[in-house]
């Protein structure tokens, strides 16, 4: 916001509008969200069951009007298309504009929407309200109007870059995921979209969380290029413990990869949005690469690290080969990146893994929690940017872990050891790239949990320019077999640490076990 400066009196209305309604800014949300923690939670308002029960295709036929997108009539690159309420999304929400003049309302109007049939545009209520909203703006050349970032169905919202599809999703906030005391999903309830001049290449919007367990105040600063950028600001008050508090969720889905077996009847030969969480630990420089799994049972696994650099949900996969799904692009679907900002205190990272049986279901969450407990009353803050994008938005200048591949260690091409699995893992990028295949690159691996590493060796993959870690371990008697690894040259470090474990309750040895 600082970067606008404004000029003469004469023409400040034309060069500030993102900070002409000075009456209005992020203290204001925070004011409400302090306010609303001292109060009883009221969750919102369900919309009518006939528009909960519609089925995808009945809630896809519902088609905003694009004549209707907010600041159309003044050619603005930003501008706002509206979502209905129906299916997924339970509840409405309050849309505010701010510009020069002050805070106005976004008044409901039903007819902004085509419907499926006459029956279910004549039962739609007047005063529904929306859903959410969608940005949009000129990626592919001034007179287009691409779908960037939305924003709809609890604290939940997605974007892409330029040349990306929508897939993976970012939250507000998590509440409890995972835990048998069962989760909450706070919502946004209400949002301030800042109008910007004509040709900004930044937006700003404001927004009110509410839950059961806190409220909470945010600011996103937004641009969108390659990548879709975010600044966010967040201000959390509790109004009750907090077991588990997840700060900066990402949630995706993973459905199967090069890493498990692929489901009876299936030909593509991947199903993922995701395919791996990547960590930085800005202490001791360390990135850890965990590929993700469609486990049997939910799997909660957690990582520390002395201060938190960065993590992120990434799809690495980014050829069409990789899926063969023309209709899904899965290909194309964004990796995304949290950078904190400023210091965020002690804590650790949660995956959290759910079974799934196909790929409508979003079943990872990734998030930071913090190490103090989340009592009641407190005040929280929390700053970060985040990134969708390809998955160079990380940062990281190490080697990456770009394939897994896990079979039998007892049988011809994985080994001669009974209960053992052959794990394969290959890398590139970073200082491989520029190293010729008689390079002096070793591995290091350790086994956790009492498992077995029986010999591990290196090999250059000249067809490809990849350096390969071929593994053969065993784990303890009825135990997973949690592995660690990464490349050296000489005594340097030069790839990521990959970071894996098999769960005891597979069927990669042809049985269960």
């Amino acid at each position: 916001m600082e970067r606008f400066r404004c000029w003469p009196v004469l023409i400040m209305v034309l060069v500030c509008w993102p900070l002409a309604a000075q009456g209005f800014g992020f203290q204001d949300v925070i004011d409400r969200a302090r306010e609303q923690a001292g109060e009883p939670y009221r969750a919102p308002t369900p919309i009518p069951s006939f528009l909960q029960e519609l089925n995808h295709e009945q809630y896809q036929g519902i088609r905003f009007k694009p004549e209707r997108t907010l600041w159309h009539e003044s050619g603005s690159r930003f501008q706002v298309r509206l979502v209905s309420p129906g299916l997924y999304f339970k509840h409405a929400v309050k849309l505010h504009q701010v510009d020069a003049e002050g805070v106005h309302d976004v008044p409901y109007d039903k007819t902004d929407f085509n419907y499926t049939s006459e029956e279910l545009a004549r039962r739609v209520p007047a005063d529904l309200g929306y859903a959410g909203f969608q940005l949009t703006y000129p990626l592919h050349g001034e007179n287009s109007r691409d779908p960037f970032l939305v924003f709809a169905g609890a604290s939940y919202f997605r974007a892409v870059g330029k040349d990306g599809h929508f897939g993976l999703s970012a939250r507000g906030i998590a509440v409890n995921t995972g835990l048998p005391s069962g989760e909450q999903f706070p919502s946004f309830t209400e949002f301030w979209l800042v109008r910007p001049t004509a040709k900004a290449d930044t937006m700003t919007f404001y927004a009110l969380l509410d839950g059961r367990a806190l409220t909470g105040a945010y600011q996103f600063d937004v641009r969108v290029g390659d990548a879709a950028i975010m600044d966010v600001k967040s201000r959390l008050f509790l109004r009750e413990d907090i077991e588990k508090l997840g700060i900066a969720p990402l949630t995706s889905m993973f459905f199967y990869g090069g890493n498990t077996a692929r489901p009876v009847g299936e030909w593509r030969p991947r199903v993922h949005d995701s395919d791996g969480l990547l960590m930085h630990d800005g202490g001791s420089g360390e990135w850890l690469w965990r590929p993700l799994l469609n486990p049997k049972n939910l799997k909660i696994d957690y990582f520390s690290a002395e201060k938190t650099g960065g993590f992120g949900l990434m799809q690495r996969q980014t050829r069409f080969d990789d899926f063969q799904d023309f209709a899904a692009h899965y290909h194309q679907r964004p990796s995304a990146w949290v950078a904190p900002k400023g210091e965020w205190g002690k804590g650790r990272m949660s995956l959290v893994q759910l079974p799934s049986s196909n790929e409508n279901n979003d079943n990872i969450v990734a998030f930071w929690t913090p190490s103090e407990p989340a009592r009641k009353g407190q005040a929280l803050a929390y700053d970060y940017r985040l990134k969708f994008g390809d998955p160079s938005i990380s940062g990281s200048q190490r080697a990456s872990a770009v394939k897994t591949f896990v079979g039998d260690g007892n049988r011809a091409g994985g080994g001669n050891v009974e209960g053992a699995y052959r794990v394969v893992v290959d890398f590139a990028g970073g200082p491989l790239g520029d190293l010729s295949g008689d390079a002096p690159v070793t591995s290091a691996v350790t086994a956790e949990g009492n498992g077995e590493v029986i010999e591990h060796f290196v090999e250059y993959l000249s067809p490809v320019n990849r350096w390969r870690i071929s593994i053969l371990a065993k784990p303890a008697p009825e135990r997973p077999l949690a592995l660690r690894a990464f490349l050296k040259n000489g005594d340097e470090a030069v790839s990521e640490t990959w970071s894996y474990e098999i769960p005891a309750n597979n069927d990669i040895l042809g049985a269960e076990s």
